[in-house]
């Protein structure tokens, strides 16, 4: 069963079959797609493997219930984005999910085709590199090294409310330039009581 011959219409009904080469063809089809746009969403590698893992072991699972007029890709993306935000909900340290990020993040599902995951974390990434230095340095301290705010002053020898002030900045700058299909991710890849204070 060669991948570039099949479409959604065939590889769904050789799925629904128990064809074990389709569901093969699926999983190296979006494999790979599918743990870089977890990634996105979670910063978390081995979290990214399992989600993505657990959505292929449910679709195996539930075949014979899978519609033939299926887009697979946006199930799958969709199963994908399903799952992570159930990842969220069952961590008890995490903040709730408001709404209107929930209604941010499925706007850019729906519109997945326009706005490819790898240009929002590219454009994330490069109006982070714009902040200013101290501003930078400080919320990279937070966000990608995970360090605390306490952590933060004590390392760079300045307040807590000096770091508090800087990280509130970055969310300031980043939520100013970049696009408003942007934000529902910039919460998930960021995600911190700041945000929602400078909503």
């Amino acid at each position: 069963m060669k991948a570039k011959n099949l479409n959604d219409f065939t590889l769904l009904n050789a799925l629904k079959k128990g064809d074990v080469k389709a569901y093969t063809v699926l999983v190296n089809n979006y494999h790979h797609k599918l743990c870089v746009y977890a990634f996105s969403l979670t910063n978390d590698s081995d979290l990214s493997e399992d989600i993505v893992q657990n959505v292929f072991m449910n679709i195996w699972r539930k075949r014979n219930a899978l519609k033939g007029d299926l887009v697979l890709k946006s199930y799958l993306y969709k199963s994908v984005y399903n799952e992570v935000i159930d990842q969220y909900r069952k961590q008890k340290n995490m903040l709730p999910l408001e709404k209107k990020h929930l209604e941010a993040l499925t706007s850019v599902m729906e519109d997945y085709d326009d706005y490819s995951l790898e240009k929002l974390s590219h454009m994330v990434k490069k109006e982070i590199e714009k902040l200013p230095p101290k501003c930078r340095h400080t919320f990279l301290l937070s966000k990608q090294d995970g360090l605390t705010n306490i952590e933060i002053a004590e390392y760079l020898n300045v307040s807590v409310k000096s770091v508090e002030a800087h990280i509130t900045k970055a969310f300031f700058i980043l939520r100013k330039s970049l696009d408003e299909k942007v934000h529902g991710i910039l919460f998930i890849l960021f995600r911190q009581k700041s945000f929602d204070q400078i909503s």
